[in-house]
């Protein structure tokens, strides 16, 4: 089908490169370009609650002439204010910390799933990806009903012996780990399990030869052809999770300070639009630099490979 489609693309527009590649530059523009180009305009404007939205323009037309005025008190207070800069260093934080934990869990999952066999790896893979067909919603919710204090979790520990007391989880920063390595664990798994089951195992086997221990031929040799999938699963459970808002609101409780939930209250309980959207902006270029630093590794990967 998709055959099909570059076909018809290809007749429409002139070129069959530009047929191909119309769509999702269409698509960019429309729902990434310009929504950043608005929600740029409205991070440099002034907050205005008498109007509907609540904010300023920036380009005005007075007595036959355009005048632009760009406030940047918002970005300033970024990093003035110790709410937001502590709330971009617990986010930052968080994300690392939660990061770690993911490959730490992820990356023996991936391993042991590229070791089986074709079709035991497709029944694995399916129930990896299978709690990503239930809302995300529903399965942050779920977590409430197992780390309250009369939960699954507390109830288990009890009924072993372990405890003798409920433990204080839900509604603490370490409920939000929890919460944010459940979630995108498959993001870690996926990006390495596509590079290990690539791996030759006659190079294990050469090592095995040559007298290695399995540890020395997997820090010598499966770990270092590993990398790739290594950055490409941390970058895509970071980067999402610096911005997480529904797991710190549902699972964190009032002491877990993330920058997502700061925004939405910038956004709706204090109504000052511009504000927020200079924390999405700073915040979307706070997670530029990582993207691009990936890029930048897999382009030199890529020129290595080819020289």
């Amino acid at each position: 089908m998709s055959t099909g489609i570059g076909k018809v693309l290809a007749k429409l527009v002139p070129g069959k490169r530009w047929g191909v590649i119309a769509v999702p530059y269409l698509w960019m523009l429309l729902f990434f370009a310009i929504p950043f180009l608005i929600v740029l305009r409205i991070s440099f404007s002034m907050r205005d609650q008498t109007k509907s939205p609540p904010y300023t323009p920036i380009i005005e037309y007075i007595d036959n002439a355009v005048t632009m005025k760009l406030n940047l008190s918002h970005y300033v207070t970024l990093v003035t204010d110790s709410l937001y800069v502590q709330a971009y260093g617990s986010s930052l934080w968080i994300a690392a910390v939660s990061t770690l934990l993911a490959l730490l869990i992820g990356y023996p999952m991936a391993y042991v799933i590229s070791r089986l066999s074709p079709s035991a790896r497709n029944v694995a893979m399916m129930l990896v990806v299978l709690p990503s067909w239930t809302s995300f919603l529903i399965r942050v919710y779920a977590w409430v009903g197992i780390l309250k204090n009369n939960g699954l979790l507390n109830g288990l520990l009890m009924k072993l012996g372990i405890i003798e007391e409920p433990l204080k989880i839900l509604y603490t920063p370490i409920a939000t780990y929890i919460g944010i390595v459940y979630c995108y664990l498959p993001f870690m798994i996926l990006p390495l399990y596509t590079n290990l089951v690539k791996h030759d195992n006659r190079l294990l086997e050469a090592a095995y030869d040559l007298g290695a221990k399995p540890w020395q031929a997997f820090v010598k040799i499966t770990l270092p052809l590993s990398r790739a999938g290594i950055i490409a699963g941390c970058m895509l459970v970071m980067i999402p999770a610096v911005g997480e808002y529904v797991i710190p609101e549902m699972l964190g409780g009032p002491d877990t300070l993330m920058i997502g939930r700061q925004l939405v209250n910038d956004f709706s309980a204090a109504t000052d639009w511009p504000r927020a959207s200079a924390v999405a902006i700073s915040m979307l270029l706070l997670l530029l630099v990582p993207i691009l630093i990936f890029n930048r590794v897999q382009q030199r990967e890529m020129e290595g490979k080819l020289t």
